[in-house]
């Protein structure tokens, strides 16, 4: 199997993405191209190696588009080969616990994962987390209900949890927009 990664990049309506996966087609790192030195930090992470173009890496970049496009289910279960900690990696689990549509404070996460009093400590995996939007650390907000820090900005922050409410509201989050046309667009 070819080990080298994989880069595709992907507009969506608040900016273009940059996605890298493996040889497996697992996604190894998701990040909006206008944080380019952010993305070189994971990558120098995940390899020495730079990434080959590609177009639609394991099916990845056609899930990124149908969640912007309002299948929020596209992204569940994606394959993900993140590197982190293991604190790090038991923090992006509980974010991918949380549902569509929902918001989750740092202090409960950090209740989930066992570690009640390393709220702190949540907050900055989470800010480390390579592969957001797939590993949803825009559901994280403060205790008081505040949006707070995300690494593609605050606006971002709003549309994705505005997306993902309006798509809930409307019945949407669960439906196959392929399945209009005779096709799933989902990944097994």
């Amino acid at each position: 199997m070819d080990e080298r990664l994989r880069l595709d990049h992907i507009e969506t309506p608040i900016g273009e993405l940059a996605l890298v996966a493996d040889g497996a087609g697992r996604l190894c790192a998701l990040g909006w191209t206008d944080g380019h030195a952010r993305m070189r930090r994971t990558l120098a992470i995940v390899s020495s190696d730079s990434p080959v173009r590609a177009s639609n890496p394991g099916g990845l970049s056609a899930a990124i588009r149908a969640y912007f496009a309002g299948d929020l289910r596209a992204i569940d279960g994606l394959p993900v080969a993140a590197s982190g900690t293991e604190f790090e990696r038991a923090v992006w689990r509980a974010l991918r616990d949380i549902p569509c549509g929902e918001t989750c404070s740092y202090g409960e996460i950090a209740r989930r994962i066992g570690r009640p009093t390393a709220v702190r400590a949540v907050g900055l995996a989470n800010g480390r987390n390579p592969v957001g939007i797939v590993v949803p650390c825009h559901r994280v907000i403060g205790a008081s209900g505040a949006l707070t820090g995300y690494g593609g900005g605050i606006e971002r922050k709003r549309w994705l949890l505005e997306h993902e409410g309006k798509q809930r509201a409307l019945g949407l989050a669960n439906r196959d927009p392929g399945a209009l046309h005779g096709r799933s667009t989902r990944l097994s």
